[in-house]
């Protein structure tokens, strides 16, 4: 059947940021039209942006990677390179360079831009946390580090980001020892030193420097995934008090990160993403990636049949989740292929994540989405 979508097309792009010299060129020239059977045509044809992850070290010098990213996909999101650690590594000196490069090629390439991520535990540069840790840093100045953290990287890029990333993984998973009875994580950097209403602030300091910009909530196993839905209640309640008390909060972004070992429940997953859309919010699948056991991290062939088999199926199960959710404006995979997916040096023993192989050639989960795109926009021929 012919799915039915209420969205609204993106806005376009606005008038270009002042970017950094090495950003800066003459006017782009004219892109070749993506394939009309590509991943980002095809969603395009429904309102859907079909996204990826990437990696500056890849884009522009490897000329396969950089062609499927272009080609392929309508939404891109800086794997790391607008993460604090990236773009203040010394205090006060920023460096900008690998998310100019990206907004830069987004603007050429007719492409959206996810930002990620502005308040977050984990990749914090080390003058930040050390000075937090050994108190040269206090509570009232770290405030305002954040504070300014967040208005001058959203400033920077006002109106060429879509959706912001503006606060990722705060809440406690069924294995954190110290979850607060609203389910956030009592030992999470920020909540721990500056208190919960720190997530209130950052949505509001983000809204002051892009009033434009959609800005998420970003977590992984909100959706169903943790067995007892205990964390999408979590979530759901929390921004569902700073909805009704005005906090700007656009959306939550369900990272989906699966892996075939652990049961995955499609209708659940659907279920907990329409509640989220039912309190007025946008919703993205923004980190989808599916691991499986593997021979070894180079090759990275499935050890079982079954699991060759559950990888696509699992992939489409989410695109077709968001697909059937009104509310749910983009789908992105956390990464372009095998060969440079985070999964093997997480997850040792695990990869075949994403959709195009070690070789950067499409794998059937790629034709799974392709498949679903078509027959959701009324172009699968029998």
């Amino acid at each position: 059947m012919k799915l039915r979508r209420s969205l609204a097309a993106a806005a376009a792009t606005a008038a270009v940021l002042t970017l950094a010299p090495s950003a800066l060129a003459a006017a782009p020239a004219k892109q070749p039209k993506p394939a009309a059977d590509s991943l980002r045509a095809l969603g395009a044809q429904q309102k859907l942006g079909i996204g990826t992850a990437v990696d500056d070290a890849h884009l522009g010098s490897d000329q396969p990677y950089t062609d499927i990213v272009a080609n392929q996909f309508s939404v891109v999101t800086a794997e790391n390179g607008m993460k604090w650690e990236s773009v203040e590594p010394t205090r006060g000196t920023y460096d900008w360079a690998a998310a100019d490069r990206l907004v830069a090629f987004a603007e050429q390439h007719g492409q959206q831009v996810r930002g990620h991520t502005l308040l977050w535990h984990n990749q914090l540069p080390s003058w930040l946390t050390s000075g937090v840790a050994d108190g040269s840093i206090s509570k009232d100045q770290l405030r305002e580090i954040l504070h300014q953290h967040v208005t001058d990287e959203v400033s920077r890029y006002r109106g060429k980001i879509w959706q912001w990333d503006v606060a990722n993984e705060v809440f406690a998973n069924s294995w954190d020892p110290n979850p607060l009875p609203n389910g956030l994580n009592g030992d999470d950097f920020w909540i721990k030193n500056l208190g919960e209403g720190v997530l209130a602030d950052v949505f509001r300091w983000a809204h002051q420097a892009d009033p434009k910009a959609l800005l998420f909530y970003n977590d992984y196993n909100i959706a169903g995934q943790d067995g007892s839905n205990a964390k999408f209640q979590a979530v759901h309640d929390f921004f569902a008090k700073l909805v009704a008390e005005g906090v700007p909060v656009n959306g939550i972004g369900e990272q989906g990160h699966l892996d075939t070992q652990y049961g995955f429940d499609g209708k659940l997953f659907q279920a907990d993403l329409q509640a989220y859309g039912d309190l007025g919010l946008k919703v993205a699948v923004t980190e989808a990636d599916v691991r499986t056991f593997v021979n070894n991290a180079t090759e990275q062939v499935p050890t079982s049949q079954l699991a060759a088999f559950a990888q696509p199926y699992e992939f489409s199960q989410m695109l077709t989740a968001c697909q059937l959710v009104d509310q749910c404006i983009s789908f992105t995979a956390w990464g372009v292929y095998d060969g440079d997916s985070w999964i093997p040096g997480t997850f040792p023993g695990t990869g075949y994540g994403l959709l195009y192989d070690v070789n950067m050639q499409p794998k059937p989960a790629y034709y799974a989405l392709q498949q679903d795109l078509q027959l959701a926009a009324g172009k699968h021929k029998h």
